[in-house]
């Protein structure tokens, strides 16, 4: 059997719109075959609200404008899903993953991230889950991962959303994912809750990597 490989780059906090470009360029390549390896590209965002495909009208609750004046930025993107957030302190992680390597089929894959960050907090001694219907991971009925994906030619990009240490502000502008009444949470916040010693976020990214290896059974 053939060795599935990815490569990882952590490319610390940068702009939304410079992330967007890499991943695109990246998955076209890996259709082109120009690169013939999965790709990992962790990242924090200054405060971005995104508006996936899904979105629906009312779940953005600010405007433009007042978006503006607080400096969040706003972007249409091509990913499924409703609305959602980005900001400093959560750890976003875009997979270039092609599934013709893997399995074709875009429900399996969402399982798959789901399960690579239940795998990743459990590490930490933080026990997650799935909520019945509903995309993400959740502990406890509160949501601390929102997962948005796009794929062409079976080459995916966009990816998930872990809340680790961020403030969660910039959730107010919002109706994440379109859930109503939703409760956000962070990883940190569940570590305290459970007694736990908060993880450093440096600890929260290693065991998100290591849990994608397991999951998509990488070799780096």
């Amino acid at each position: 059997m053939t060795e599935r490989r990815v490569v990882v780059h952590d490319l610390g906090l940068l702009d939304y719109d410079a992330a967007w470009a890499l991943q695109k360029e990246t998955a076209r390549q890996r259709v082109a075959g120009e690169i013939t390896h999965d790709t990992l590209l962790l990242v924090q965002h200054p405060a971005v609200v995104t508006l996936g495909r899904s979105t629906k009208p009312g779940n953005l609750l600010a405007t433009p404008a007042v978006l503006e004046a607080a400096g969040v930025q706003l972007r249409d993107v091509e990913r499924g899903g409703d609305v959602t957030v980005h900001e400093p302190g959560q750890l976003v992680v875009y997979p270039i993953v092609d599934l013709k390597t893997h399995k074709k089929d875009l429900h399996w894959y969402l399982r798959q991230v789901e399960e690579s960050i239940i795998r990743a907090l459990t590490s930490l001694g933080i026990t997650a889950g799935r909520q019945a219907g509903l995309t993400g991971v959740w502990i406890e009925g509160r949501k601390v991962a929102s997962i948005g994906v796009h794929a062409r030619d079976w080459v995916t990009w966009h990816g998930v959303a872990l809340n680790v240490e961020n403030d969660l502000s910039t959730f107010a502008h919002v109706v994440p994912c379109g859930i109503d009444q939703v409760t956000m949470t962070t990883v940190v916040r569940e570590a305290l809750l459970a007694g736990l010693q908060p993880p450093q976020f440096a600890d929260v990214q290693a065991a998100v990597i290591d849990g994608f290896m397991q999951v998509f059974d990488w070799q780096a």
